[in-house]
């Protein structure tokens, strides 16, 4: 048998056992990859399954808890209508409805008095309230009293606020109340200058309003 005749047999048969050995690797590696892939089907399977009876799950719980609140919703008119209903059992008895009756009239009476006195005391617990807090037409006529010298809208609008912090008080609002005040005599308007001031009025001295205009020029 010549040489190279032998090398090439040798060769085809290195080359055939190689390819036999990579075929048995893909074999095998094709196989535990397929059993991994069904090992993973089963268990997530499995997984969806118990989230499928978790699901089922809540939603007979939401089913019985959408029950119960419609039934504990429904408890209260039921619980009226019984107690509206319990007077009229004793109708069966023959002395006790000519009692019941004065009874009932009794308790409707009383309820209307507490009601009417109820009615009666609210007003006269919100006038205290009303009447303490004085306006603030009062508030200015009190500052001009309290003042020994002419002041400024501007001057008096400091004043109450920081008298009043509660309050808000503009200059603007204040000038309006001052000339309302010097309108119906209740208050002097002297100017100095483009300045515009306030006093109050004595009662012997009523002084006579001046034009609007001016008042807004100061």
């Amino acid at each position: 048998m010549p040489a190279d005749y032998r090398k090439d047999h040798v060769m085809s048969e290195a080359n055939s056992s190689h390819a036999t050995e990579l075929t048995s690797q893909y074999i095998a590696q094709v196989t535990g990859d397929l059993e991994h892939n069904v090992k993973e089907q089963e268990r997530i399977g499995r997984e969806i399954e118990a989230l499928q009876e978790q699901l089922h799950a809540l939603q007979n719980d939401h089913t019985v808890l959408v029950n119960m609140q419609q039934a504990l919703g429904s408890a209260n008119p039921a619980v009226e209508a019984d107690t509206a209903t319990a007077p009229s059992l004793p109708h069966q008895a023959s002395a006790e409805p000519k009692q019941i009756k004065p009874k009932k009239a009794a308790a409707a009476s009383t309820k209307r008095t507490e009601s009417k006195k109820a009615a009666a005391k609210a007003p006269s617990a919100k006038a205290p309230t009303t009447a303490t807090k004085p306006t603030l037409v009062d508030l200015i006529r009190g500052r001009l009293e309290q003042e020994s010298e002419p002041r400024s809208a501007a001057e008096i609008t400091t004043a109450l606020t920081q008298a009043h912090p509660d309050r808000s008080v503009k200059t603007t609002v204040v000038r309006t109340t001052l000339e309302g005040l010097v309108a119906k005599s209740h208050a002097h308007r002297t100017k100095q200058g483009s300045s515009v001031f306030y006093t109050t009025a004595a009662a012997s001295e009523p002084a006579a309003a001046e034009p609007q205009q001016e008042a807004v020029a100061g």
